[in-house]
């Protein structure tokens, strides 16, 4: 039966109301019967997800102006200031989420309050731009309109920004805030929370009789219904770590935070097996266990899981060098895994991925660095997870080979998976990618910086993609960073009708670059939604305003 021949009311409400943004555009470009559709549905919908792409204030309006039934927003501010925005708050929002607000001040902050008094959840990616006074009193005005907010993140980003800019914040918070994200924040003005995520970036030595001790994870005990935890020290600025902790802060911390189901840490250099262990085994209702740069975890933490009550769902080890194997097949008696992050932990190997392999409910692994063959991912490739991103960056000793045996094993990956990270891999070739356009029909998001032996031949292969299988998707996302084998010929590839659900476009140290700046300017004339980077950030930023690559170092 065709779509047009779908009763009206059944289109509307059984199916359209069910997609996402994105892909109500797509239907309505089908026909005109889908277009007016498209267009009765939109007052409908409740809700309004436009974090894929940055839009301008004249799309914006034209989006809203159709939407009239909204009480949740989700928005790319990128390219939108005070005024574009201010117009479409209002009281009928009760959930608002603005992503990327590199134009926005501090008043936007005053104008929610004053316009969203029934909001629920808000949260807020800022930049720094005016002074730490101008802030807070913003911040008061926002807090004192919003009195039933019950989700609150708020994220300023800067070189200069200073803790203290939260400090008072605690003054202003409505009685029914259940979670509080802050960043940056200060120690102290976070610890009656429900939810603590501190992150300090030190550009020098801590003081010691002024840094986190022993005594101060020992407090957190009297939250008593605290469930996340991220204690995070980054050595972005100088290498440094939380040198007053050792295991006895962790002990007093497990003991005194058994409700925890979240924990993330990060610089405790001076924690070893037993310290990480005790929150393993105290904490019943763990899902999500985060360890970053910690020098004496080893596979011993991970030694007696099978006596571990929690359900683990996401493990993070992170840049762990004493990490190795065994730890992997310790962590696979917990069925309910479904994220596996090993990035820099080497020592990990082709003889934990047959575990890995039965893990039926992981659909997210890191093996960045580790020491895997072709080998280990014909193992993957016939194995039952439904992973749907897989990143191997620097996995030297893989190659085109293996690729071909990942995607043509027969197992679930072949089609579950969605995005795949090949960077710094000198292993990879033209043969790879064309296994990958033909192949990985799934696959939508895919990195190969520093592929140096990567041509022009795979930018018209990818941009071949769909034409390869009717069932194949789009490519939304595509790293070519430092790819020094492309020519300037290859940006024929990526002019239009090629990639056409192409948004975001890593092309920084190539050739392409360099050469026929008027080719680029009509490739973002043809594209208004594709953002361009050229200057070498991870995939998906949003110009500059994520950072360059994760800080595990």
């Amino acid at each position: 039966m065709e779509l047009e021949a779908v009763p009206f009311g059944v289109m509307v409400k059984e199916v359209l109301l069910k997609l996402d943004t994105e892909t109500l555009c797509s239907v309505a470009c089908v026909s005109r019967a889908l277009r007016f559709s498209v267009s009765q549905a939109l007052p409908l919908l409740s809700s309004l997800h436009l974090s894929a792409f940055s839009p301008d204030a004249q799309t914006l309006a034209h989006i809203l102006y159709r939407c009239s039934g909204l009480n949740c927003l989700t928005l790319n501010c990128l390219r939108l200031d005070d005024s574009s925005l201010g117009r479409f708050l209002g009281p009928h929002l009760q959930e608002l989420n603005l992503l990327s607000c590199s134009l926005l001040s501090y008043q936007i902050l005053a104008s929610i309050g004053e316009t969203c008094p029934n909001l629920r959840v808000l949260m807020l990616e800022l930049v720094e731009q005016e002074s730490p006074e101008v802030f807070k009193s913003n911040l008061a005005r926002m807090l004192s309109g919003c009195l039933y907010l019950e989700s609150l993140c708020l994220k300023i980003r800067g070189t200069d920004v200073d803790a203290s800019a939260f400090q008072s914040v605690q003054f202003f918070l409505p009685k029914t805030l259940r979670i509080l994200k802050l960043h940056p924040v200060l120690e102290q003005d976070g610890i009656q929370l429900i939810k603590l995520d501190l992150e300090d970036r030190p550009h020098k030595e801590p003081l010691l009789h002024h840094d986190l001790t022993n005594n101060g994870l020992q407090s957190l005990g009297f939250c008593h219904r605290l469930t996340s935890l991220s204690l995070i020290r980054s050595r972005r600025n100088h290498q440094v770590s939380f040198k007053r902790i050792n295991d006895m802060g962790m002990f007093l911390l497990s003991e005194g935070c058994k409700g925890l189901e979240s924990v993330r840490l990060c610089g405790f250099s001076r924690v070893s097996d037993a310290g990480f262990a005790s929150i393993l085994h105290s904490c019943q209702r763990l899902k999500k266990f985060e360890v970053r740069n910690a020098l004496f975890l080893s596979d011993l933490a991970f030694h007696d899981l099978t006596g571990v009550p929690c359900p683990l769902v996401e493990v993070r080890l992170l840049s762990c060098s004493l990490i190795t194997s065994e730890t992997v097949k310790k962590l696979a008696c917990s069925r309910s895994l479904e994220v596996l992050d090993l990035c820099g932990c080497k020592s990990i190997a082709n003889s934990c991925l047959s575990s890995i392999s039965c893990l039926h409910r992981l659909t997210s692994v890191n093996l960045s660095g580790a020491d895997v063959t072709n080998y280990g991912l014909s193992i993957l490739g016939q194995g039952s997870p439904p992973i749907t991103h897989l990143c191997i960056r620097g996995c030297k000793r893989v190659t085109d080979e293996g690729l071909s045996l990942l995607l043509h094993g027969g197992g679930t990956i072949s089609k579950s998976l969605s995005a795949l990270d090949l960077g710094h891999m000198p292993g990879i070739s033209d043969k790879a990618i064309l296994t990958i356009a033909k192949a990985g029909i799934g696959i939508t998001e895919l990195c190969i910086r520093y592929c140096f032996n990567v041509t022009d031949s795979s930018v018209e292969a990818l941009a071949m993609k769909r034409r390869f299988q009717d069932e194949s998707k789009l490519l939304r996302r595509l790293d070519l960073f430092n790819c020094i084998g492309l020519s300037v010929e290859s940006m024929r590839s990526l002019k239009r009708p090629s990639f056409p659900g192409l948004h975001w476009l890593g092309i920084g140290h190539t050739r392409l670059t360099g050469k026929r700046t008027a080719v680029l300017t009509e490739i973002c004339r043809e594209r208004p939604w594709l953002t361009l980077c050229l200057d070498g950030c991870e995939m998906g930023c949003h110009d500059g305003w994520q950072f360059h690559g994760p800080d595990y170092r």
